[in-house]
């Protein structure tokens, strides 16, 4: 058993769906999550950058003597393997988030078109589609790049009745609903918040995998696997970073995980 914390990070409010899963699915871990909510969205960026970025989010988690880390960024995760972002120095698992989504998306398709979405760096890397293939040879699949979402969702519109994120999903999304998808992979941790009008758009046939979800259900099966989950000999503790405001974060952060966070954000400095 293992009472160290399990580490989280994302360009912003993405992995609170990655967060709100693990604690579900254990209650007992630790977790420290930095939100990198200054230089936020990742996916308008180069390669190089969004690297430099990960790694230096890599580097504040490491400061807490994690078991574990979550790489809750599907953009991230899109544009280079875990071993280029850690490089060789470490002693506790990495996780991603796109090898377990794609798997949930093979199995649950039943006519074989899936759809992608996902900032145009994740879209732009094929990663998802290299995935998919790897599962379903002869998938057909479809993308689109959703640059607007993150920053709805950053700006707390995120009601399935908001007319401005109606309206820019059904741009997106209508080419995707046209083409008789049946499952839609939401290939950016964010996008779930945005869950209620994606599938007003989408219609009830479609089903909806969350890439944060689906990566929560991996790291508990393997830290189980390895023998590592908390105890639960002294109470869980979650603390949040940002490195934007706190307050902005405090008031998103609680809507959504349904608890209040206040007094458990604190600044993070990364440069």
């Amino acid at each position: 058993m293992d009472a160290r914390p399990i580490g989280v990070f994302d360009s912003g409010l993405g992995g609170l769906t990655t967060v709100k899963k693990l604690k579900e699915l254990m209650p007992e871990e630790s977790i420290i999550y930095l939100g990198d909510t200054a230089r936020i969205p990742y996916g308008s960026r180069s390669r190089d950058t969004i690297i430099k970025y990960a790694r230096q989010d890599a580097a504040f988690l490491m400061q807490y003597d994690i078991k574990a880390m979550v790489i809750a960024c599907n953009t991230v995760c899109s544009s280079a393997p875990v071993s280029e972002i850690m490089g060789g120095s470490r002693s506790f698992p990495v996780y991603e988030v796109v090898s377990a989504p794609a798997r949930s998306a093979a199995q649950k398709t039943k006519n074989r078109r899936i759809g992608v979405i996902g900032t145009k760096a994740t879209i732009r890397s094929g990663a998802y589609e290299n995935a998919l293939r790897r599962l379903i040879p002869d998938v057909h699949i479809l993308t689109a790049a959703c640059p607007l979402f993150v920053p709805l969702i950053e700006d707390g519109f995120i009601s399935r009745d908001d007319v401005v994120a109606l309206n820019i999903a059904e741009r997106y999304l209508s080419p995707l609903r046209a083409s008789g998808i049946d499952t839609l992979l939401l290939g950016c941790t964010h996008y779930p918040l945005l869950s209620g009008v994606i599938s007003q758009v989408m219609g009830a046939g479609v089903t909806l995998i969350d890439s944060g979800e689906e990566t929560a259900k991996l790291v508990a099966a393997d830290l189980s696997e390895r023998g590592i989950l908390s105890s639960g000999s002294r109470s869980p503790e979650i603390r949040f970073f940002v490195t934007d405001s706190i307050l902005g974060f405090e008031e998103l952060a609680s809507g959504f995980l349904g608890s209040d966070v206040s007094g458990m954000v604190g600044q993070a400095t990364l440069e």
